[in-house]
C-alpha cells in the first residue's frame, strides 16, 4: 500500500473544497493508494509516474514514487466547483 503526500498547497486546496467533494476526493486518493494504476489515468507520456485522478469536482495531479517506502504525492489539487 503507498503512502499519501501533500504539497503544502494542494492541501491547502484540498482543505478548503466543500465537504462533499473534499470527501469523494477523498476516497478516490485512497484507492489510489491501494492500486495507483488502476484507478488514476497518465498525464502526459504514460510512464507509470505522472498520474491523474479526476472525480466530478476536482482532479489531482499525483506522482507516484516506486522507492520504499511507496508514496503518492498529490502535487497539485484543482476544484472545479
Amino acid at each position: 500500500m503507498y503512502r499519501l503526500k501533500y504539497d503544502p498547497a494542494a492541501e491547502a486546496v484540498h482543505e478548503a473544497m466543500p465537504a462533499p467533494a473534499s470527501e469523494t476526493l477523498t476516497l478516490a486518493l485512497a484507492d489510489a493508494c491501494h492500486d495507483p494504476l488502476a484507478v488514476t489515468q497518465p498525464y502526459g507520456e504514460d510512464d507509470g509516474i505522472m498520474r491523474i485522478i479526476v472525480t466530478q469536482q476536482a482532479f489531482a495531479v499525483l506522482l507516484i514514487g516506486k522507492a520504499v517506502p511507496e508514496t503518492i504525492t498529490v502535487l497539485q489539487v484543482t476544484y472545479l466547483g
